[in-house]
């Protein structure tokens, strides 16, 4: 269930009952005339099973809340009441298989956003693979892998792509490239730096690496994984099933790949260099790809779970 809690201008809010009151799967309505101050309005409080949500929110903006009011949404972790599992019967589908299209593209907004934090982590996780890829340390790539951020970016092209909205494509895209192009950069003088100190050295990257060798060489397996890793990923963002993310950042070769490139590079294996390229390219076609069908698919179901329910209703 999700508590919506809503600041609603005096001359709207019989509206916004009306509204709430005929949505199916809606429980625990409250109205507060006059309650809120900034902006200044009523305030008006429901429940909704989430396979409700979306359309409920969606017509909720369609009335100018998010503009002359507010709208906001909390995730109930227990609510012990007939009326809400009358409600969550009613709803058409399943909660867990619901998409919120709003929360989606607000959490791919801020995941997706060129921060400071963020290209901190993609550089932190890619200077962590180096080592894992000169080492040949398969814990290393796993644990880069774990702190990589750069799925945020990925998911946003694919919100953007579905949802056809063309500054978050923008934004996500550019957080993806210069934060790539920044975490590469670095790695290449953090290589030059351990190179120095005796640490890294040509021979052991050239030399046998039987736990990462298929990072810089690609294969049909390598698209198969990133198109799976991109589904999975997808459908933990839209069901709330975030744990599901971290299996997500460890099965794919982005970071580790990127790492390769950088440390191929700073001693002038163009070979390596671009296998590894054609591994990351690889990997993130292969996310946004499977990531865009999911979301598509995923709109294109809960189309027909509405006409469904509206067919019910008429009769």
């Amino acid at each position: 269930m999700l508590h919506l809690r809503l600041i609603t201008p005096a001359d709207t809010t019989d509206e916004v009952v009306r509204l709430i009151e005929k949505t199916v799967g809606t429980a625990h309505l409250v109205v507060l005339p006059g309650a809120a101050h900034n902006p200044p309005g009523d305030v008006v409080m429901c429940d909704v099973a989430r396979e409700a949500g979306d359309e409920l929110l969606a017509e909720l903006r369609a009335l100018g809340l998010g503009e002359g009011g507010s709208i906001a949404v909390e995730n109930i972790d227990l609510s012990l009441s007939k009326r809400a599992e009358k409600a969550k019967e009613d709803a058409p589908g399943e909660g867990a298989d619901a998409v919120l299209w709003e929360q989606l593209a607000d959490a791919t907004h801020e995941e997706s956003t060129l921060s400071i934090t963020y290209v901190a982590f993609l550089t932190l996780a890619t200077m962590i693979a180096a080592c894992g890829v000169v080492l040949d340390n398969a814990i290393l790539i796993v644990g880069a892998m774990a702190v990589g951020p750069e799925f945020g970016p990925l998911a946003g092209i694919c919100t953007a792509l579905v949802r056809r909205a063309p500054r978050l494509a923008l934004r996500s895209l550019t957080a993806l490239l210069v934060g790539f192009a920044i975490a590469m950069a670095v790695t290449v003088v953090f290589s030059l730096f351990m190179d120095s100190i005796d640490l890294f050295s040509q021979d052991l990257l050239n030399g046998d690496r039987p736990n990462t060798a298929f990072i810089y060489a690609p294969d049909w397996f390598s698209f198969i994984v990133a198109a799976l890793a991109g589904i999975a990923g997808t459908l933990s963002l839209t069901s709330a099933k975030s744990g599901a993310l971290v299996g997500v950042a460890i099965s794919v070769t982005t970071v580790p790949a990127a790492a390769n490139a950088a440390v191929a590079l700073s001693y002038g294996d163009t070979k390596q260099t671009w296998g590894s390229t054609e591994q990351l390219l690889l990997n993130l076609l292969g996310i946004v790809l499977a990531g865009t069908l999911t979301l598509l698919a995923q709109k294109l179901h809960w189309a027909k779970q509405r006409e469904r329910t509206a067919k019910k209703l008429k009769v």
